[in-house]
């Protein structure tokens, strides 16, 4: 995979979903988007917004951040660096 976000945005890998909660197995359905990942691209900033964040931060994000796209079989999200809300760690 070798992509390259544009400006200001990033690229997160999603932390996977809870599957189970107390004994009791979650179906797919029922599952809550995950608003944690792991930063794997970033792009250059704009003159306006400086990028702070680099690949291999843990960040959260928003529950409807982000443009949800899919390469070789992988989730990720697309968003902007504005859409991260922390960093962990």
């Amino acid at each position: 995979m070798n992509i390259k976000p544009l400006s200001d945005r990033v690229l997160v890998v999603p932390a996977p979903a809870e599957e189970k909660v107390g004994g009791i197995i979650i179906p797919d359905t029922a599952k809550e988007k995950p608003l944690r990942g792991k930063v794997v691209a970033v792009g250059n900033g704009t003159k306006d917004e400086e990028m702070v964040l680099k690949a291999g931060d843990e960040v959260l994000y928003g529950k409807y951040a982000g443009t949800e796209i899919e390469l070789d079989g992988e989730k990720y999200l697309i968003m902007r660096q504005s859409d991260v809300l922390a960093v962990i760690g």
